[in-house]
């Protein structure tokens, strides 16, 4: 079932990023099902800790932005919009360089929150961390 409320394209949402801090650390969104959203982030030195791994934030910031993007397409925009309330991301492998995936699937769409799941993964699929963020949604 598609739960975008306008027709999306991969150019449109990637636009919606540009001046921000997802432009800042190369995050694009690549892939947009019926109910999902899948954006990609570099692991390199905008993203990395002292260690030479992936910053913990950084995933966060991943998973807010594809999660948070996903939660505004998924309400009328001419009469909603919606904030996060909390992410809680759970770190579960390091990674040093390359690219992660972040997808996003709704467990729950209500009329005053949103809940998401994102799943980070490295290029081999591997589990990265996992991210649950509930969103407010706000009248205009």
């Amino acid at each position: 079932m598609k739960i975008w409320h306008t027709d999306l394209t991969l150019e449109a949402v990637n636009a919606r990023g540009k001046d921000t801090m997802v432009e800042l650390l190369g995050i694009e969104f690549i892939e947009i099902g019926d109910d999902f959203m899948i954006a990609r982030m570099p692991v390199d030195n905008r993203t990395k800790q002292p260690l030479g791994i992936m910053h913990g934030g950084a995933s966060c910031v991943l998973a807010e932005t594809v999660g948070s993007t996903a939660a505004n397409y998924a309400v009328d925009l001419t009469k909603f919009y919606c904030v996060g309330l909390d992410i809680n991301t759970n770190h579960i492998r390091s990674i040093k360089d390359g690219f992660v995936t972040g997808t996003a699937k709704a467990y729950h769409l209500g009329r005053s929150t949103q809940v998401w799941s994102i799943e980070i993964v490295n290029e081999e699929k591997k589990l990265i961390s996992i991210n649950r963020l509930t969103m407010a949604v706000l009248a205009r």
